[in-house]
């Protein structure tokens, strides 16, 4: 059923289960996979696993850079009627979405499931692209960053590949139960990543564990987010994120290193 995105009763006879059962065994079984697997593959990023990021990144041409965000609509066919207007937008059709940061090996960091909303804030942490570039440089850039950018569309066209369940309509009503077979679905494409990252991988970071490289980004491998923090460094570091001069800046700055 998650393979192959076929309903309950299309299996009751090659697997000989009843249409009501075949639904809970994929409950269990994503539970199950959540339980078992999810603190691994849907883990923040270690240090290790930051530094190598980044150090990709600045091979790219974009230092300090983690990741691509962008969404994917998942139509909800029998999404109930007191919640069609708040899963629907411009399509008409209700849907939900899934927010993600994925990398360049299409391994995908961040996973967020909720209603169609706006996206792309001008916070620090984000670069958006530049729809109507105008000069040699903004151009240039524009196109360096939508080749970048296809990393998270790459990672969701192979989600959908994998797993014909998120590509089809969703079939239940619980928005809950829909958004567990999405994270099963998530960690199971990480999994695989991890396995076969090792055949595809195109960059060599191994330049950058060399004493005399000049990497642009160095991760704190002395911090820890179980460090006691006051509320007036928090807010600081709120403040910082949302500031949108400091967005206008990186923005600026990147479009002259490209």
């Amino acid at each position: 059923m998650m393979a192959y995105g076929c309903p309950s009763d299309a299996v009751d006879e090659y697997l000989r289960l009843g249409e009501t059962t075949a639904p809970l065994c994929l409950e269990h079984f994503v539970e199950g996979i959540i339980n078992l697997f999810g603190d691994e593959y849907l883990r923040r990023p270690t240090p290790e696993d930051l530094q190598r990021l980044l150090d990709i990144g600045e091979i790219r041409g974009f230092p300090e850079m983690i990741g691509s965000i962008d969404c994917m609509h998942w139509k909800w066919k029998n999404c109930p009627t007191t919640w069609k207007c708040q899963y629907t937008r411009g399509s008409g059709k209700p849907t939900i979405v899934l927010e993600a940061v994925a990398s360049q090996d299409l391994w995908i960091w961040h996973a967020f499931f909720r209603p169609p909303d706006g996206i792309y804030p001008k916070w620090a942490t984000f670069v958006q692209s530049i729809p109507l570039p105008q000069g040699p440089k903004v151009s240039l850039f524009a196109t360096h960053q939508e080749a970048v950018r296809k990393d998270v569309e790459r990672a969701f066209g192979v989600l959908q590949a994998r797993f014909a369940i998120v590509k089809n309509q969703a079939l239940l009503w619980d928005k809950i139960k829909i958004g567990k077979i999405m994270r099963a679905c998530i960690i199971l494409h990480n999994m695989i990543v991890e396995d076969e990252r090792n055949g595809y991988t195109q960059f060599d970071v191994s330049v950058f564990a060399q004493p005399e490289s000049n990497r642009s980004s160095q991760v704190d491998f002395t911090y820890s987010t179980a460090m006691p923090s006051n509320l007036g460094n928090m807010m600081s570091i709120r403040n910082r994120v949302y500031d949108n001069t400091i967005h206008q800046q990186l923005k600026t700055v990147l479009v002259k290193h490209i």
